[in-house]
């Protein structure tokens, strides 16, 4: 699958991105994947073709494609405020796909850690589908997720850096009247559904966090039924 730029973006000219097609011909639903802590890696990458291979164009922009620990830096601070220039680069990705042709013309976003934060940000503009995945809340939460599309969350019940937010979200959007799906699974740290493999997944481990297969299988299971029902209909 290609790398690819997106235009518009406000960060940089030219944003880069991971392209995943599925197989056959379209149209069909676009998600935008947005990666964790660690940028547009191996593991977002393999994120991205798993929604492939579910029927979904998926494209992974690179949200440090500008480098830096500076980018770092500011692109937490963007997601905690609900504002800042990285969301001008999921809005050019978004826009990006809805111009495709083998688009149906509805979009979902999914994110993983800093990616599940800015999923939860920006699920009132304009998707039709949002899957955090272990994401924080912005601050106003209450604000930002005012008019919010269907949400479905999923967070390890042993995630020290995450503690209460799955109830949190469960309580806001049921008071917003928002349509959702909340779970929290007691056997998973943070960062249970990465896919990595030998050193690294040992190093995440020992800090309590990294892959956890059985809540992985079943968050999965859950975005994609979502997905089917608020993408595909």
């Amino acid at each position: 699958m290609p790398a690819i730029t997106v235009p518009g973006a406000t960060t940089v000219s030219s944003l880069e991105a991971y392209l995943a097609v599925p197989p056959g011909e379209g149209p069909r639903p676009g998600v935008v994947v947005i990666h964790e802590a660690f940028g547009l890696n191996a593991d977002t990458r393999a994120q991205a073709d798993r929604l492939a291979a579910a029927g979904y164009l998926a494209v992974a922009p690179n949200l440090f494609t500008a480098g830096g620990v500076r980018c770092l830096r500011s692109t937490f601070s963007a997601m905690l405020a609900g504002e800042g220039p990285a969301f001008g680069d999921i809005d050019a990705t978004r826009t990006w796909l809805l111009a495709q042709p083998d688009c149906t013309g509805r979009v979902g976003i999914i994110g993983f850690c800093l990616g599940g934060g800015f999923a939860l940000a920006t699920a009132s503009r304009g998707f039709d589908a949002a899957a955090p995945n272990y994401g924080r809340l912005p601050r106003n939460a209450r604000e930002v997720l005012v008019g919010a599309c269907p949400i479905v969350a999923s967070y390890g019940g042993s995630d020290r850096t995450l503690r209460g937010a799955a109830g949190k979200l469960e309580s806001l959007l049921t008071e917003l009247d928002v349509v959702h799906d909340v779970e929290e699974y007691p056997g998973a740290g943070h960062s249970f559904l990465s896919t990595a493999t030998g050193p690294a997944a040992s190093l995440m481990k020992v800090m309590g966090m990294g892959p956890h297969q059985p809540s992985a299988d079943r968050a999965w299971e859950r975005i994609l039924g979502f997905f089917a029902t608020h993408l595909r209909s």
